[in-house]
């Protein structure tokens, strides 16, 4: 979620840091900075909000809160330190709940407003959210929404049936195939999966629940009185209708995290103000349907628990701060803290959780490195695991590289329910496609990986036969004078010789093509083989770095010249590459013959830029570079 310093600020008396402080506050203490940038003057934070806190931390009041207590300053402005009060009921307005998806809904009626263009500091408040500022109503739905973390919407009251003085909204399940034409001016047909906020008046959709706002009700610059929705909906089916629809929204993903009914007073009388302070009008009243209030939660922990758990002996005044700075109030008994948490705080429900808010506002630096205890039991050996790893060492050992490829394929035995593409909904009956596919687009760029051959190996599953099964596919490129598929798979049968294994055999050796090897049933060869009382102790990794590789094409040119026999071809090789830049990525002895007392080296060099396509023109350069280079040395290019 994009973060505004200057916004943030507002919860604070005290002047809060630059935001390289505040990013790394955040970033060694509860979540991720993703970038921050300046946007009309202003910093803007882009926070990754893990999943197990969007209930409280998708708006600025969250963060607020992290930033206080990670930062010892205290909040002055908290938007939840007074209850809400919504006394002031209507009878203008009816609500009704025909689904336990919705927890709550709370409706208000403001009459006499103007609409019209949003305050400057509204509107650049939204700009630093990356929102476009429609009109002053909806502009402060969109700003408690980012404040607080709850989502509102405002219908135009005057577009919806009257019936006898009253209006009726009615939160149900769609009908199915029912159809509605949402504020992004699309079309989407609905299933009786989903939720939708009606006009009970005239049975008419005017919103899908937690997600997206109906033009039948849409406010315009005609509207004069307005219906504010504050509600909470299931998380479950927010994300389902969302994705059924492919329709995400800012409002669908802070229900979809599930967030705290309680919010949603908050919101209401936080945004019925703002609208009455900007638009003007008449707030008539509410009308607030809660028929199971969220229940206040208890959790308790010792000081012995939280020091076990943590691993540290953190003193009780250094618990009892962090408790403070986060505002959950408690009590001590006998070393045990009852600590009454928050209603936005759905995270915490045991003694761990404590712990772990805790050691994450000290800071985890505080926990000294130890070794972990000795591992004092043998593991068991997995069969399949074992063997599985020695094909693999047997295949690395010969020069093959192992691939994964997807386990969706065009056709097969078993049908996916939800397919990944319009094209790919099987599940893979083998893994011959996948290897040929990644050989055809491999084979290429064997020049610039200095090989001979490419050879390529998966251990995946694969399911025919009416089950599930491990196999083992092998693939070669047929080049001369190289190993054949028939090598290697000799190979195989000599490390899984067993008198209950019948040999491996190629199952198609593709005309023209590469040979091509598959097993279907490795688990069922594995049965047979004997399981080793221990795992082998095989070398770790002696890669030292990594280097990324370039997405621009490479240039490849041979310089071929006489030299007498007693040249080192290294030699030669040295001054090429001192001579050709960095731009040479790769070079190599690939020929060598002898005629009439001369002897002929041919050189194999590859070129390669990491920020842009190369041209022949800047290639040939080089190469002219290169020989008169080896010109000056005497060497004959041919």
């Amino acid at each position: 979620m994009k973060i505004s310093r200057n916004w943030l600020q507002t919860f604070f008396d005290t002047p809060l840091p630059d935001a390289a402080t505040l990013s790394d506050a955040l970033t060694f203490h509860v979540f991720e900075i993703d970038g921050v940038e300046k946007i009309n003057g202003d910093d803007v934070l882009d926070v990754k909000v893990t999943p197990n806190r969007g209930h409280d931390c998708l708006s600025h009041r969250g963060i607020a809160k992290e930033v206080s207590a990670i930062l010892k300053m205290p909040i002055a402005h908290d938007p939840f330190s007074d209850k809400p009060v919504l006394d002031a009921k209507t009878d203008l307005i009816s609500v009704s709940i025909d689904d336990t998806l919705c927890k709550r809904y709370i409706a208000a009626v403001v009459r006499g407003v103007k609409v019209g263009e949003s305050p400057r500091w509204l509107r650049e408040r939204l700009e630093s959210m990356g929102q476009r500022s429609i009109n002053n109503i909806v502009d402060a739905t969109n700003f408690v929404m980012f404040n607080i973390g709850q989502p509102l919407h405002a219908f135009d009251a005057v577009k919806l049936k009257n019936e006898n003085g009253k209006w009726n909204i009615a939160v149900r399940k769609a009908k199915p195939g029912e159809k509605m034409l949402a504020l992004d001016e699309k079309e989407y047909t609905l299933t009786d999966s989903m939720l939708v906020i009606a006009d009970a008046n005239a049975d008419v959709a005017i919103g899908i629940a937690g997600i997206k706002g109906g033009m039948p009700a849409a406010i315009d610059e005609n509207t004069t009185d307005i219906i504010i929705e504050s509600a909470n909906f299931g998380g479950v089916s927010v994300r389902k209708t969302a994705a059924a629809l492919k329709l995400r929204t800012d409002a669908s993903t802070r229900f979809e995290q599930v967030i705290s009914p309680e919010i949603a007073a908050y919101g209401m009388r936080a945004v019925a103000d703002l609208i009455v302070e900007l638009a003007g009008g008449k707030l008539e009243g509410f009308v607030d349907v809660y028929p199971q209030p969220q229940k206040s939660m208890t959790v308790s922990a010792s000081v012995q628990q939280i020091r076990k758990v943590l691993g540290i002996d953190i003193s009780e005044k250094e618990i009892e701060d962090v408790f403070t700075w986060l505002g959950f109030s408690f009590e001590k008994s006998d070393e045990i803290y009852s600590v009454v948490v928050p209603f936005e705080r759905l995270d915490i429900a045991i003694p761990e959780d404590l712990a772990e808010e805790v050691v994450r506002i000290i800071g985890y630096d505080a926990i000294p490195a130890g070794l972990l205890p000795k591992f004092e039991k043998t593991p068991e050996v997995n069969n399949t695991f074992y063997w599985s790893e020695n094909i693999r060492e047997y295949l690395v050992s010969q020069g093959f590289s192992e691939v994964f490829t997807t386990v969706f394929a065009e056709e097969g035995e078993r049908v996916v329910l939800n397919k990944v593409d319009g094209v790919r909904s099987f599940l893979r009956k083998d893994l011959r496609d996948g290897l040929k596919g990644s050989l055809d687009k491999n084979v290429h760029n064997k020049e610039l990986l200095g090989l001979a051959q490419v050879r390529l190996f998966e251990v995946g599953t694969v399911w025919q036969k009416g089950e599930e099964r491990l196999s083992l596919g092998l693939m070669v490129e047929p080049v001369k004078k190289q190993p054949t598929l028939k090598d290697f798979v000799n190979g195989l049968n000599e490390i899984m010789s067993s008198p209950k294994v019948s040999s491996l055999e190629p199952s198609l050796i593709m005309r023209n093509g590469p040979g091509t090897f598959e097993e279907y049933n490795l688990t069922g060869i594995f049965s047979h083989l004997e399981t080793p009382s221990s795992y082998d102790d095989l070398p770790v990794s002696i890669a030292v770095r990594y280097r990324s590789f370039s997405k621009y094409p490479y240039i490849v040119r041979d310089i071929a010249l006489w030299v007498s026999g007693d040249t080192n071809a290294d030699s030669i090789l040295s001054l090429i590459r001192e001579n050709a830049g960095d731009l040479l990525v790769r070079s190599e002895l690939f020929d060598r013959f002898e005629k009439n007392g001369k002897v002929s080296l041919a050189f194999r060099l590859i070129f390669q830029s990491f920020d842009r396509t190369l041209l022949d023109t800047e290639v040939q350069q080089i190469l002219e570079k290169v020989s008169d280079a080896l010109r000056e040395k005497g060497y004959e290019i041919r």
